[in-house]
Parts: C-alpha cells; sequence; structure tokens
C-alpha cells in the first residue's frame, strides 16, 4: 500500500475506522488487527469503487463488512504489522479511557447491526445515509436508533459517560 494512498484516502476517515473496529474488538491485538485488514482490503478492493455512493459511505460499508467477516471467523489470519505506515500509531492506547471503555462494552453487547447503527449514529450520519451503508429501509433506522439507545441506558444501568 502506498503512502500516498492510505494518507490522502484512508487516513481522513481513520477516526471511523477505529470507532467501528474497536465496537467489534475486545483488545488492543485484535483492534489492531482489524484496523490493519480494514486498511488492506480498502487498498485491495479500491477498483470496486464505483463512484455510486460517496467514498466515505463506501468505507464506512466496507468497513462494517470486514469487522463483521472477522468477528464471525473463530482464527483470523493475523496481518503483518509493516502494512501501514507510523501514522496509524495514533491509535496505540484506543483502551486507555475506562469510561469510554464502558461506552464500548455496552456497545458490544448489541447485536453486529445494531452497533454498526450506533456508531453511524453517533457520527451524526442521517438516516438515509445509515439505511445506505447497512443495506436497510431508513423508515426502519429512526425505530431501531430509539431501541438501542434504550438498550444502552439499561445496559449502562442510566449512567452518562
Amino acid at each position: 500500500m502506498s503512502n500516498d494512498f492510505y494518507t490522502s484516502s484512508i487516513l481522513p476517515y481513520a477516526a471511523i475506522i477505529i470507532k467501528i473496529c474497536r465496537a467489534y474488538t475486545n483488545t488492543q491485538e485484535d483492534f489492531e488487527d482489524y484496523y490493519q485488514e480494514v486498511c488492506l482490503q480498502i487498498w485491495r478492493s479500491r477498483k470496486n469503487f464505483k463512484g455510486q455512493s460517496e467514498w466515505s459511505t463506501w468505507i464506512y460499508r466496507l468497513t462494517l463488512n470486514v469487522c463483521l467477516t472477522l468477528l464471525k471467523k473463530k482464527n483470523h489470519q493475523h496481518v503483518a504489522s509493516d502494512y501501514l505506515p507510523d501514522e496509524a500509531s495514533e491509535h496505540q492506547n484506543v483502551f486507555a479511557d475506562e469510561s469510554l471503555n464502558q461506552l464500548y462494552d455496552a456497545i458490544r453487547q448489541l447485536s453486529e447491526v445494531d452497533r454498526g447503527i450506533i456508531l453511524l449514529y453517533l457520527e451524526e450520519k442521517s438516516y438515509k445515509e445509515i439505511a445506505d451503508i447497512i443495506g436497510s429501509n431508513s423508515n426502519n433506522i429512526g425505530v431501531r436508533i430509539k431501541r438501542i439507545k434504550e438498550r444502552l441506558k439499561k445496559l449502562l444501568n442510566g449512567k452518562v459517560y
């Protein structure tokens, strides 16, 4: 993967990639594997981007799909750590903030699809954008978000972090 491609096409979306990968992993090591696999798949699939949606929408969908695929595999392959430039090291301590860990623990208790929906909602995506990324109907997104928020509130015992 070229440094230019990473810098121009992946790094601007690193925050959402980090959030999605974090929601589907429990350890720093797994997180790093997922993050690297997502970046690798973006690079490998870049020619498949047809411009029918925004690049960011495509990144969200691809990231979710990679995380869901890795989650389903019991023994996913280890990705070599030298794939990414030094800029990727900014996510070294994504598990350091305890209150954020509690929120992610609650999010990880949601269904796989609900995790994706709430992460996109937290990124302030519209219901239509969320539906496009998830592959759902925008009419159902509002109802699902309400239910997800209620479930998270119960999981967090009403605490706000």
